[in-house]
C-alpha cells in the first residue's frame, strides 16, 4: 500500500512569498491550502472578498482589469501562480477584462517588480477543436473552442513574448479536469486529481528551468489524447488515475451519441456554447 499523500513533501524548496490569484475560485481554493507549506506568506488574491488571512497568510483584493492594483499585487513576490480569471465560456466583455487585459496587466506587473517566473494556468479549451480519436503535443496549432480558449491562447502567446523580451520563465498548464472524480466519460480522458494539480503547479515552480513551457494539466489516466514528451523537464509525474472511476463513469454513460459534437472533439460542450448576447 502507498503511503497517504503529504502535502509540502514535493520539495526542499521554499519561497520567501508566492502569489495565488483566483484563490477564490474552485482550485484556487484547493491550492490555498496546497501551496502553503511551500512558501513563508502565501498571498492570495481575488476579485471578490475571500475567508481572511490565517498564519503565513496575506490577503488582498483586486480586480485583474485594475492595472495600478496588480502592479502592488505582485510587489515582494518571488513566484505567482495565476489561477485567476474568467473560468468558462461566456459571453465576450468579461473574458476581455479578466483573461486579456488582465493577464496583460499581471506581466506588466512582473516585469516592473522583476518576478521572474510565473505559472499560468491555461486550458485544453486552447485545443478544444481536435478530435477525441487524435492524440496532440503542445507544438501543435491551436484550435479554440470558443472565446474562453481563444482568451488562454491569448495568454500563452502574451507569456511567450514576456519570456523572449524580458525573460520572465512561465509554465503554461492546459488544465484539464480537475475535480475530485471525473463526471463522465470525456472526463476519463481528461481529469487531474487535486493532488496532481498540486504536483503539477508545485513540479514547475522549482524545476531549474523552465523558460516557456507548455504541459498539459492530466493524471495517468489510460485514455490519453495529449502527449506532455515535450515537458518532460519540468518534472511532473502523475501518481493518480481516472481508471478506478471507469467503471462506475461506464455505468452512468454506457453509450454516446457520436452525431453530437460534444462527443466527438475534445472540448466537450465547450464546442456548442454561445454565441451569447
Amino acid at each position: 500500500m502507498s503511503e497517504p499523500f503529504s502535502p509540502g513533501a514535493l520539495t526542499a524548496i521554499r519561497f520567501r512569498r508566492l502569489l495565488l490569484t483566483g484563490a477564490g475560485g474552485g482550485l484556487g481554493r484547493e491550492l490555498r491550502r496546497r501551496l502553503k507549506p511551500y512558501c513563508d506568506t502565501l498571498r492570495l488574491s481575488d476579485h471578490v472578498e475571500i475567508a481572511a488571512a490565517a498564519s503565513g497568510e496575506e490577503v488582498v483584493q483586486a480586480a485583474l482589469e485594475d492595472r495600478a492594483a496588480i502592479k502592488g499585487l505582485l510587489a515582494g513576490v518571488d513566484a505567482v501562480v495565476h489561477m485567476g480569471g474568467v473560468s468558462v465560456e461566456g459571453p465576450f466583455d468579461p473574458i476581455l477584462a479578466a483573461n486579456i487585459a488582465g493577464v496583460y496587466n499581471l506581466y506588466e506587473a512582473a516585469r516592473i517588480n522583476g518576478v521572474k517566473r510565473i505559472i499560468f494556468a491555461s486550458s485544453n479549451h486552447v485545443t478544444g477543436f481536435y478530435r477525441q480519436d487524435e492524440v496532440i503535443a503542445p507544438a501543435d496549432p491551436a484550435r479554440p473552442d470558443g472565446l474562453y480558449g481563444v482568451s488562454k491562447a491569448f495568454g500563452e502567446n502574451l507569456s511567450r513574448f514576456y519570456f523572449d523580451r524580458y525573460g520572465i520563465e512561465t509554465a503554461c498548464l492546459r488544465i484539464g479536469s480537475s475535480f475530485a472524480a471525473p463526471k463522465d466519460r470525456r472526463m476519463l480522458a481528461t481529469w487531474m486529481s487535486f493532488d496532481d494539480l498540486e504536483r503539477l503547479v508545485v513540479a514547475c515552480l522549482s524545476a531549474p528551468v523552465v523558460g516557456h513551457s507548455i504541459v498539459y494539466g492530466i493524471s495517468a489516466n489510460r485514455t490519453v489524447w495529449w502527449d506532455n514528451t515535450s515537458a518532460r523537464h519540468l518534472g511532473y509525474v502523475p501518481e493518480d488515475s481516472s481508471e478506478v472511476f471507469r467503471a462506475e463513469v461506464e455505468a452512468r454513460q454506457p453509450a454516446i451519441d457520436l452525431a453530437d459534437p460534444v462527443n466527438l472533439y475534445q472540448g466537450g460542450g465547450f464546442v456548442r456554447q454561445g454565441p451569447f448576447e
